[in-house]
């Protein structure tokens, strides 16, 4: 980062507010320069106030910068290069502007200042690195952003495939737990019959009665013919061998 010092052996001095001006200036460099940044900060808030210096104020723009304050230091760097006539100075704050903004990661916002810093002053190199360096960060950003999107995106399709899963899981140990109604109709081998299926089942008669009297008369014959063999067979003596 720039910092602009003033030579006051060159310095022309019109009147004792300037002579003031420029020994806060010179001394907040002093203070700066060896990294007492508050310091600093507190001369060339002194130097701003007695004769809104410009040059001061964009000193003081560093002097936060350096302490973190973005806020504050843009604020400082935004003025200057609002109302300052010096179109290097100009371009400084420009420059400056989009420091702060890479500092909180606003890599449009610094890209927007570090073009207008480079419209002013454009053989800066310092500016054209800065400018790569904000663009290669806003891509950079943008291909994280999706790819974060799109783990997510896959994420969420494994998280719902598991739960379609599971679900279909208690699912089948419902149905399993609920008896099938097709087996009301199968016997368990280990389960009683029902005494109604033990009784023989009566079969409705095909015959005619001429032909049931015939086939009664058939049975009675051979029911006769069995009782006559069977008297004959107790009546019939018994033949006994001599034994002399």
């Amino acid at each position: 980062m720039r910092i602009i010092f003033f030579l006051l052996a060159a310095f022309v001095c019109t009147n004792s507010i300037a002579q003031t001006a420029d020994q806060h200036i010179y001394t907040g460099n002093k203070l700066y320069a060896k990294g007492q940044y508050k310091a600093a900060a507190a001369e060339y808030q002194k130097a701003y106030q007695d004769k809104k210096n410009r040059e001061a104020q964009y000193n003081l723009g560093n002097a936060f910068y350096q302490q973190k304050d973005y806020e504050k230091a843009n604020k400082q760097y935004t003025e200057t290069a609002s109302n300052s006539k010096d179109k290097n100075l100009r371009a400084a704050s420009n420059h400056n502007i989009g420091n702060t903004y890479m500092e909180q990661k606003k890599w449009d916002e610094a890209i927007q200042n570090y073009k207008q810093s480079l419209k002013q002053n454009p053989d800066s190199k310092e500016t054209k690195y800065n400018l790569a360096y904000a663009q290669a960060m806003k891509k950079k950003q943008e291909n994280d952003d999706k790819n974060k999107k799109d783990q997510n995106k896959d994420k969420d399709k494994q998280d719902q495939n598991k739960k379609d899963q599971q679900d279909k899981q208690d699912k089948d140990k419902q149905d399993k737990g609920k008896q099938d109604p097709k087996q009301d109709d199968k016997q368990d081998p280990k389960e009683p019959k029902d005494k109604e299926q033990d009784k023989p089942q009566s079969q409705p008669s095909k015959l005619t009665k001429d032909q049931a009297d015939q086939l009664l008369n058939a049975l009675n014959q051979e029911e006769k013919k069995l009782r006559e063999k069977k008297d004959k067979e107790r009546g019939q003596a018994v033949k006994l061998e001599k034994d002399w």
